[in-house]
């Protein structure tokens, strides 16, 4: 809460939050790039809300029930790096002198785990607008599943500082729309409302009634006219806190580039340095002592530091809360430790289902769902939804209940996934908002002590992919689960069946994408993931996928990313195909084929390109021997990659459109057969004739593949 008015000092105040004017100021003219109008404009409420609000400890600042802050509008980082310096995190001035430049820890945009105190990865606007969300969805989820009576252990807010851009964002409408149905009441934004954005000012584009907007979302908002006068921000911050049930938009009007005499209030400010002569002028206009750069005067700095034994205490506090909670309640304690910790329970995998052969075709986004239950049971901090698809993607949690607000009292989904509304069951309605699912993922990951995950079809990844990109720069443990894999859709046509979506993924460096063939590798898949320190993507297919044999399998499975599924009878391998997903199915029939002919064939499963390329160089050469140049890969994707793996061999994928038609259909027209298959394998081996007779007897081999050539 705020502090009292009594014995404030109005001309400290003033001191301190020129003092992260100037600082930002001085950090964007050094490097010659940034953005200093935000910071210097935002100063007087971000100043408000971290001496007066913000519970924190920036002697430790992984303390599990801090409030989280999120800097959404990212280009006005030198305002977090400026607030954190001065209240005593681990960011030493020399950083901030090194601002936007080589290996600092102080990057044009703020990068979780660059410095402490970052909670989010932000920039692109508008997704730390959606991270705070799903921050506030864990902090709800976590205080449910773990508070008890008198024993409040998880009782923190969300903030955020928005700009004009984030609110033109669409991901922050659909995050909005979002966590006002949900009833987030302890999630505060505070909107830096300068009216300028990078081009000139909002009126070209931009004018709207933004409180008008979030009242419909169902959020309270309230309006500062004046960003510089502290008390009714702190005023405008206490009326948010006592919203229990609804989110709040605190408008604040600000001047973008305060101080400056040329620039304030215009455009110039808001992407470009200040210059040298009109930062002069700024630090005269602003009663600065000193022309010289990074000057502190003391009694500020002493002032923000009140934040290092402040947060002490606070934390103190909190201990003392969780030690009691902890011995009378032990189990709950113990599990509380383990997930913030980060840590699986023993027996995770107990109920992971296993198949056989022979067992009965499944697909592998029913697979999946199996799986994901299993684990969930296990694992109690798995928690998340799809964007109004769990009938396809098979991800809802059966009996774990519904994420929603007490107060709900509209028909909702518990007959289908067996619980009741509160903040306390694991199943998220995203609602369809994919981009706005994506970000508040990564915030729930980002906040930490739950396991979350997203599902919608592959082909609306697009929709995600800003949101997934920066999961993997954040290193965020996140799963992103996509079924309706491939062409296989079917029927619903080429707007729903993915082609060129797989390649934009596996680009995404850091993020590990597996495209499991059968119901097995779809369980490896999950235990893989659950594992690993980082975001995985999953690629499930729509269609009914038949269970590998693997009495052939000399490797172990997706772990590894490649392995060799089956090795052909009487000798070395002549051949190689390579396949993913339901593709793989083919190069096996393809290798019975083959093996009827005289053709020695291997059938290498290759669920993740990450995956494998992490393996050392034997493991490499032993799956796919350099020497073994004719290889065949196959997918019903775009080629572009693969050729990578097909060494001087042909590979068959898809490099247009699908068509609307049943599943199997659009596969045997685009040339996704086992004969198919076979042929090609022929044609490498120079068996033309026989490549001609084995798929359909065309002419022209080329032209019956969708994609084939030799790389």
């Amino acid at each position: 809460m705020s502090q009292e008015n009594a014995g404030r000092n109005e001309a400290l105040e003033n001191l301190a939050i020129n003092t992260i004017r100037i600082l930002s100021a001085d950090a964007v003219q050094t490097a010659d790039s940034g953005h200093p109008g935000m910071p210097m404009g935002a100063a007087a409420m971000a100043y408000t809300l971290w001496t007066r609000f913000l519970k924190h400890n920036p002697a430790d600042p992984l303390w599990f029930d801090r409030d989280r802050f999120v800097l959404s509008a990212g280009h006005g980082s030198m305002l977090l790096y400026s607030l954190l310096h001065l209240t005593g995190y681990d960011l030493p001035l020399d950083e901030l002198k090194r601002f936007r430049q080589w290996q600092s820890r102080t990057p044009g945009h703020p990068e979780r785990g660059r410095a402490p105190g970052i909670e989010v990865s932000t920039g692109p606007l508008g997704q730390g607008f959606s991270n705070g969300v799903g921050m506030a969805i864990a902090e709800a989820w976590l205080g449910a599943r773990y508070n008890r009576p008198g024993h409040k252990i998880i009782d923190h807010y969300t903030y955020a500082i928005c700009g004009d851009g984030d609110l033109m964002e669409g991901i922050s409408s659909e995050a909005a729309s979002l966590a006002g149905h949900l009833r987030l009441g302890k999630l505060i934004y505070l909107y830096d409302q300068n009216h300028i954005s990078l081009s000139g000012a909002t009126n070209l584009c931009f004018t709207e009634d933004v409180a008008a907007r979030f009242r419909a979302y169902g959020w309270h908002t309230r309006k500062v006219e004046d960003g510089n006068d502290t008390e009714d921000v702190a005023r405008a911050i206490e009326e948010a806190q006592q919203e229990d049930t609804r989110p709040s938009l605190i408008l604040v009007h600000t001047h973008i580039g305060y101080g400056s005499p040329r620039k304030q209030d215009t455009f110039g400010v808001h992407g470009s340095p200040l210059g040298e002569e009109e930062l002069q002028a700024t630090k005269k206009a602003l009663g600065w002592p000193t022309m010289g750069k990074f000057y502190l005067p003391q009694e500020a700095v002493d002032l923000f530091r009140q934040a290092l034994p402040k947060g002490a205490a606070a934390q103190k506090a909190w201990r003392a809360k969780f030690d009691a909670y902890k011995k009378d309640f032990p189990n709950e304690a113990a599990e509380f430790e383990r997930i913030v910790a980060g840590k699986l329970p023993d027996n995770w995998g107990a109920d992971i289902p296993k198949w056989k052969a022979s067992d009965k075709p499944i697909a592998t986004r029913a697979a999946g769902g199996e799986v994901l239950n299993a684990l969930a049971k296990r694992v109690p901090n798995i928690i998340g939804g799809s964007a109004d698809l769990n009938p396809s993607t098979n991800t809802a949690l059966k009996g774990m209940g519904d994420f929603q607000p007490a107060e709900y009292e509209g028909p909702g989904t518990q007959g289908a996934v067996g619980g009741e509304w509160d903040f306390g069951g694991r199943n998220v309605a995203f609602g369809v908002r994919e981009h706005a699912m994506g970000g508040a993922v990564n915030g729930m990951a980002a906040h930490g002590g739950v396991l979350p995950f997203s599902a919608t079809f592959l082909v609306f990844s697009d929709y995600m992919k800003p949101a997934i990109r920066l999961g993997a720069l954040s290193k965020l443990r996140a799963f992103y689960v996509f079924t309706h894999d491939s062409i296989g859709v079917g029927e619903d046509g080429p707007t729903h069946e993915p082609v060129e979506q797989l390649a934009g993924l596996r680009a995404i460096p850091g993020l590990s994408v597996i495209r499991p063939a059968d119901a097995t590798e779809t369980a490896e898949a999950w235990a893989c993931a659950i594992q690993r320190d980082g975001p995985t993507l999953f690629a499930l297919s729509r269609q009914h996928l038949q269970h590998l044999d693997r009495a052939r399998a000399k490797e172990p499975g997706v772990a590894r990313g490649a392995y060799i599924l089956s090795e052909p009878d009487g000798g070395a391998p002549e051949v190689i195909l390579i396949g993913t997903g339901s593709e793989v199915a083919l190069c096996a029939k393809a290798q019975d084929r083959l093996g009827s002919l005289g053709v020695r064939a291997r059938v290498v499963s290759m669920p993740s390109w990450d995956l494998f390329e992490a393996q050392d160089d034997a493991y490499r050469e032993r799956v796919l021997p350099a020497a073994i140049k004719k290889r065949v890969t196959v997918e019903a994707g775009a080629s572009l990659g693969w050729h990578r793996w097909a060494g001087e061999g042909i590979i068959i994928a898809i490099d247009h459109y699908g068509a609307s038609a049943p599943g199997d259909e659009v596969f045997k027209h685009f040339g996704f057969t086992a004969e198919h298959v076979a042929a090609a394998a022929l044609r490498l081996m120079g068996r033309i004739d026989e490549a001609q007779k084995e798929y359909g007897g065309e002419t022209s081999f080329a032209a019956t593949a969708p994609s084939e050539g030799h790389s």
